[in-house]
């Protein structure tokens, strides 16, 4: 289990392009073939490729865990229906049609124990989420941000958080996740971290602006024995 430095598109910020789960990963309809490569190979899942609301930035317009997904109004008909056929009703999908914000992956933390979600989600959708993720969710601010899934990533593994969190804070998601927590940042001191890290318990890329401190910590959140 590793990190793999990658770039996209010449961009470092590829956490805003990808999304992953323990089963599968999404990717831009027109990622290059050799970033698909390191996807699959190092995330060790199988990989799609699709378009959210006609965009590529995957991980801002979804967010979910192994049991669901949760989407962002702006996906068409056509990419529900794709998105359906492709999965085989292997998973739980919901379209948050009443959220305001559009950018649904950075209002949702989720791991396969438990969902933090963002004070800016109507609490109406709190048991719909919590129904299609089918994990407990608590809703609250992380790191002083509304913006959950932007200023921390979570996995099975581990939990990285914005070095804004505080050492009560980081007990506090420790035990929601059920993982091992601390802060850090990505690709040169990048503090929304969502955008710069795509992680599952079998591996995980990073940016590739990302710096040796910064990969030493990953490794020890998300991979230490």
């Amino acid at each position: 289990m590793a990190f793999e430095k990658v770039a996209i598109y010449g961009n470092p910020n590829i956490g805003v392009y990808v999304f992953t789960n323990e089963n599968f990963s999404f990717i831009p309809r027109d990622a290059p073939e050799k970033f698909e490569n390191v996807v699959k190979k190092t995330l060790q899942v199988p990989v799609y490729r699709v378009t959210l609301g006609l965009s590529p930035l995957i991980g801002v317009f979804m967010s979910g865990n192994s049991n669901g997904i949760v989407l962002s109004k702006l996906i068409t008909i056509e990419e529900i229906s794709f998105l359906k056929k492709t999965l085989e009703d292997r998973i739980n999908i919901l379209v948050a049609d009443d959220i305001k914000v559009s950018a649904v992956g950075n209002l949702i933390l989720a791991n396969d124990k438990a969902a933090v979600i963002s004070p800016l989600i109507p609490s109406k959708l709190r048991a719909q989420i919590e129904e299609v993720l089918d994990v407990e969710t608590i809703i609250r601010s992380v790191a002083k941000s509304p913006l959950v899934g932007s200023v921390a990533v979570v996995s099975n593994n581990g939990l990285l958080l914005n070095p804004l969190a505080n050492e009560e804070e980081i007990e506090e998601l420790s035990n929601i996740f059920g993982v091992r927590a601390d802060v850090g940042t990505v690709n040169r001191g990048n503090i929304f971290l969502s955008s710069g890290i795509v992680v599952n318990t079998k591996g995980g890329i990073v940016g590739s602006e990302t710096t040796g401190p910064e990969l030493m910590r990953l490794h020890q959140i998300f991979f230490s024995s």
